[in-house]
């Protein structure tokens, strides 16, 4: 098969197209291009995307990590040559499931291809399933070891110990395998169901033995419990006779008190007649108590009167004044008090202090420079003087005159403190606006309490009758009237209830009371029904197990099928070990046949500095470079030296299982030297003469090697 061009919508590439030669193509370019990228759409192209793995912690899954970058469906086509036919294969998305749906079309005529699926399209077009096609001929970098699987190993192993891939001898191994396997399988299969058959038999039988014997004791616990019932209900059948004899004794009873209830009653009703109805006579006793009641309030209210209070008596500075007059007359007193003090302070200093400066000024003068001046000056003084001596004399008469005033006023009020002769003029008038309230509160209680008595005087007064002992007479009847009424209500309840039972058929020889032997009674039929349950089950299962007979026959037939089964199985075990002794022998050829290519491989690619390369079945290498006496394991070996050493053993791999495959390198010779990716590329071009073959790279010296 060989690729044309790829046109993707896939991860980051959007309808974008590559296209390729025949034989060796060489792509160089640097990260993050889409190398990967375009090297993961041709497998899904081939073999369609895995939509069943998951996204786990560290790792994408394909369906989320190559999701198209700008939003479209992914979709993707190959334009191909496979067996001389040039085809065109299309995939998108089917509903739901990326690239999941597949067109493969003749690219000249369309016509279609049917053979070219989207579950077979790898397959038929490389000859190998994805896993032997990802395992050898698609090499990258993260997985250049050639690791174990399946299908592969099954490929390898067909094709080196049969010389092809029909995979004949394991076809007849796997259906011996599967024969023995369906004749058992760890616990599972046709002997293991036959021995399981064949216990599940014998159990039966046994579960039935036990059943029946089961069954047996059943029935007779049941007919012994069914006689102890019937003797229980014999005895409850005589408790309840003698219940009624009970009960129709307590029925005369009541009659007998229903009689004397209504004599009762009778004698009652005649102690009423010409008594005044009980309404009547409870208000004429309400109207009693009520006038009782108010004159005793009446008579308490006369003893709680306060006294008639007495006036206050008036202070000597008030007396023969009305009280509200006392504050008005010491205001008076007050501001004349004050007017003396003011009129008692004239400023007659203030002249004779001026005569005094002034004259001795004027003699200053007069007798030094200024003589006429201090004459005027001294005649100012002198006036001044005069006037001070006569305004002394006049103020002196006024002061006694005023102080005499202010005594006789401190006399009368016995202070000379204005506030206490305002304090005693409101408290005198105070007192006396209490007293007179207090004398009109006492005369107005009088009046009250007088109108009350005259109230009272003027209601008419009832008989006296003894109207306490006509209610009592009246709830005496009402009391027999309720005891008639409870005696006949008994009295029918009685007679509706007692029923005349008959006596036991079958003499009663048991003592329990009817409270025990209802509780006996419930148990034991509790008990029957359950035994009823019990039995009834066990006769399901017995019939469930069925016949006795039928199961001892078949028991039978299952031993000659165990017995037949393990004569097989036997059979089966001497093939297989037959079919392995000679596969054992053809697949000491395996290792030698693949090791041999990729030992040459390896050679070549390392320059002949590594000689021996052995591969196990297992499919693990180990390789010894030339003066070496030990084979290594690739732990031994360099990082470069061991991607030489699995590309080998992947072109030898290729070259068996898939020679019609084109070869896909992506990033594989990333970590060889110039002179080792020289030599690989000269294999590969040699490879490109029978194979298209892919190479992706970042490294500039693979496009120039090349070259």
């Amino acid at each position: 098969m060989r690729i044309y061009s790829m046109t993707a919508t896939f991860g980051k590439l959007d309808h974008e197209t590559l296209t390729l030669q025949p034989g060796l193509n060489v792509i160089e370019a640097p990260n993050e291009w889409g190398k990967s990228t375009w090297c993961a759409f041709l497998v899904t192209m081939l073999y369609g995307l895995d939509t069943r793995e998951r996204t786990r912690k560290g790792s994408l899954a394909d369906k989320e990590r190559f999701a198209p970058w700008s939003g479209s469906p992914m979709s993707g086509r190959i334009d191909l040559c496979w067996k001389g036919r040039d085809i065109t294969i299309e995939r998108r998305a089917k509903g739901r499931i990326p690239m999941g749906e597949l067109s493969a079309y003749e690219t000249a005529t369309g016509v279609e291809v049917p053979e070219l699926t989207a579950a077979d399209c790898g397959r038929v077009l490389l000859g190998v399933e994805r896993s032997v096609f990802t395992r050898s001929a698609f090499i990258r970098s993260a997985d250049m070891p050639v690791t174990q699987d399946e299908e592969l190993l099954r490929r390898l192993d067909a094709l080196v110990t049969t010389g092809d891939d029909s995979g004949q001898a394991q076809v007849l191994g796997r259906k011996l395998r599967e024969l023995k396997n369906k004749v058992r399988y760890n616990r599972t299969g046709l002997l293991p169901e036959a021995q399981s058959r064949q216990v599940a038999l014998e159990q039966k039988l046994q579960e039935l033995d036990g059943l029946s014997l089961q069954s047996l004791q059943l029935r007779r616990r049941k007919t012994a419990l069914e006689h102890r019932i019937g003797e229980l209900e014999n005895h409850e059948a005589a408790l309840r006779h003698a219940a009624s004899l009970e009960d129709l004794r307590r029925v005369e009873e009541a009659e007998a008190a229903e009689k004397l209830a209504r004599e009762q009653y009778d004698m009652a009703e005649a102690a009423c007649c010409g008594l005044p109805q009980r309404g009547a006579a409870v208000e004429a006793l309400e109207r009693q108590k009520d006038r009782q009641r108010r004159w005793e309030q009446v008579q308490a209210k006369e003893r709680s009167l306060p006294p008639i209070p007495q006036p206050p008596e008036a202070p000597e500075p008030f007396r023969d004044m009305d009280p509200a007059d006392a504050p008005w007359q010491v205001q008076r007193d007050e501001a004349s008090f004050y007017q003396l003090e003011r009129s008692g302070r004239p400023l007659w200093w203030i002249a004779l202090v001026l005569g005094l400066v002034l004259s001795s000024l004027g003699v200053v003068l007069a007798v030094s420079v200024l003589p006429m001046v201090g004459l005027c000056v001294l005649a100012v003084g002198l006036a001044a003087l005069v006037v001070g001596v006569v305004s002394t004399l006049k103020a002196r008469r006024q002061r006694r005159t005023a102080q005499s005033r202010r005594m006789a006023l401190s006399r009368r009020y016995g202070s000379d403190d204005p506030d206490q002769w305002i304090a005693l003029a409101h408290g005198y008038r105070d007192s006396w606006e209490r007293y007179r309230r207090a004398d009109k509160a006492a005369r107005e209680a009088r009046v009250e309490l007088e109108q009350e008595r005259i109230q009272l005087e003027q209601l008419p007064e009832d008989e006296h009758e003894d109207y306490a002992a006509a209610i009592a007479a009246w709830d005496q009847l009402a009391a027999r009237r309720r005891v008639l009424e409870q005696s006949g209500a008994h009295l029918r309840t009685l007679r509706a209830v007692v029923k005349v039972v008959p006596a036991a058929s079958v003499p009663d020889t048991l003592t329990e009371t009817a409270q025990q032997t209802c509780q006996l009674l419930a148990q034991a039929r509790q008990e029957l029904q359950q035994l009823q349950l019990e039995l009834g089950q066990c006769l399901g299962q017995m019939e469930l197990l069925g016949d006795r007979e039928t199961l001892r026959r078949e028991l039978e037939a299952a031993g000659e099928r165990v017995a037949q089964l393990e004569q097989t199985e036997r059979a089966l075990g001497f093939g297989l070990d037959a079919l392995e002794q000679a596969r054992g022998e053809l697949q000491r050829r395996f290792a030698p046949r693949i090791g041999k290519q990729a030992q040459a491989l390896f050679a070549r690619l390392t320059g002949g500095r590594y000689d021996r390369l052995v591969m196990d079945r297992d499919l693990g290498i180990r390789s010894s470079a030339v003066g070496e006496d030990t084979l290594r394991s690739h732990l031994w070996r360099s990082e470069g030296t061991v991607d030489q050493l699995y590309l080998a053993v992947r072109l030898a791999v290729a070259r068996e299982l898939t020679p019609e495959a084109p070869l896909v390198l992506d990033d594989a010779l990333i970590r060889f030297d110039d002179q080792r990716c020289h030599r690989a590329l000269q294999i590969l071009a040699q490879e490109a003469q029978q194979k298209q073959v892919i190479v992706f790279s970042c490294q500039g010296n693979c496009q120039m090697t090349s070259e």
